[in-house]
């Protein structure tokens, strides 16, 4: 609450303006820093109450790999904003406030995604095999269509919005409404916002499965998808100038998801440990 409070109330004051990469890298820094105090803060507290060191490395580990996950697949989450962005040529100035919204929405999303989640996990066991088979079959779709650009023409639900709102041709400031020819019409703005929340829900459906295969405590799944998305403005106006250098990068995501599948359809037969997850994705992230 206090990092949304400063990333929206103390933030705002700057007003419109476009987003430095010193900026964003000085933002993305502090994301990541508040992550990792936060973590030992974490195995602190689990050691205090448990009073096991095997058990706060453990938690801690688990945070540790699940934020991991959570910011790689946020990668391809801003490579998706980006495209939007361009498509709709979204005033630098203004793509600020739309990724704000976003962030904010991903959060109350995956937070009910989260708790139906666990309790799930919880009532039926079996659901471990049905989000590892969808974690295989996504990562193989991800595969194939890697390296293909997206084309948001053929977009139908892009498609279907546009028939059922009326839209302006012209960005009014800030604003998501506007009065043309004394009609009140949606601005390109709102639609970007509609098409950033559908990219949510979808990412969300991804990345969440992914790390109950890590962990099935949901306070530590909640609290690593928090500080993956909290960073999530700050790092798309870092990696939007050099989005073209991460061209492998989806080949990696797609065999981290394979792979995650696959530990959880095993996961009743082979016991993969925490620490071995970790070496694999970052062995992964890092060649890619």
């Amino acid at each position: 609450m206090a990092a949304l409070f400063v990333d929206f109330v103390v933030l705002k004051k700057q007003g419109a303006h476009e987003v430095t990469t010193q900026e964003a890298l000085h933002w993305t820094l502090v994301w990541i820093g508040l992550s990792f105090a936060f973590n030992g803060l974490f195995w602190f507290a689990t050691w205090d109450t448990t009073g096991s060191i095997a058990i706060a490395h453990q938690k801690s580990l688990e945070f540790f790999t699940g934020y991991l996950i959570e910011k790689s697949l946020a990668v391809d989450n801003i490579f998706v904003f980006l495209m939007i962005f361009t498509y709709f040529s979204v005033p630098a100035a203004y793509q600020k406030r739309v990724l704000m919204i976003g962030i904010v929405g991903a959060l109350v999303l995956r937070t009910v995604m989260i708790l139906i989640g666990a309790w799930l996990l919880k009532e039926f066991h079996w659901i471990l095999y049905v989000f590892g088979g969808f974690l295989v079959i996504t990562g193989i779709k991800m595969w194939l269509v890697a390296g293909k650009e997206p084309d948001l023409n053929d977009n139908p639900i892009l498609k279907a919005l546009r028939k059922i709102i009326p839209v302006s041709k012209h960005y009014d400031g800030e604003r998501f409404f506007t009065i043309e020819n004394g009609k009140r019409m949606a601005t390109p703005l709102f639609l970007v916002i509609l098409m950033v929340a559908l990219t949510d829900i979808v990412f969300a459906v991804d990345s969440i499965p992914a790390i109950f295969a890590i962990t099935d405590d949901a306070f530590i799944v909640l609290a690593s998808n928090v500080f993956a998305i909290l960073g999530l403005r700050a790092m798309y106006f870092l990696l939007a100038g050099v989005a073209n250098k991460f061209h492998l990068l989806n080949y990696g995501l797609a065999l981290i998801l394979v792979f995650i599948g696959g530990k959880m359809l095993l996961i009743d037969y082979i016991k993969i440990p925490i620490w071995l997850s970790l070496v694999v994705v970052v062995g992964i992230l890092s060649v890619t």
